[in-house]
């Protein structure tokens, strides 16, 4: 019996993509990633203080391990402002465009003796 997907974020044969992701989450925001941000903020905390290192480069790392392990609460509420639809709730009607009158073709006929292709031809 076959499976039908009802949600576009997830479809059908993406189960192999999905867990990639959530490997590739779960290593970037685990216990290995944490314990290098703790030794670089460490770390550019001892240089800072000791002179080594300007305090912008320090403060640059440190801002940015927040939005690195911050990354997912950013998200949820960048989300949480959209408001959300269903596809099911969005109006399909679209207005049509104004009718105008066929254009009046009129014919005049070809005087007589004329030929579209005199001159074209070479003696």
């Amino acid at each position: 019996m076959a499976q039908f997907s009802t949600s576009l974020a997830d479809p059908d044969g993406s189960s192999a993509l999905v867990a990639a992701v959530q490997w590739l989450q779960g290593t970037l925001l685990g216990t290995v990633a944490s314990t290098a941000a703790i030794i670089a903020v460490a770390s550019f905390g001892l240089l800072m203080l000791s002179g080594r290192i300007h305090y912008r480069q320090g403060v640059t790392v440190i801002i940015g391990c927040f939005i690195i392990f911050g990354a997912p609460s950013i998200v949820a509420g960048l989300t949480a402002t959209v408001p959300r639809t269903d596809i099911a709730e969005v109006e399909t009607s679209v207005p049509m465009p104004p009718t105008f009158p066929p254009p009046r073709i009129t014919t005049n006929p070809a005087p007589q003796g004329y030929d579209p292709y005199g001159g074209a031809a070479v003696p």
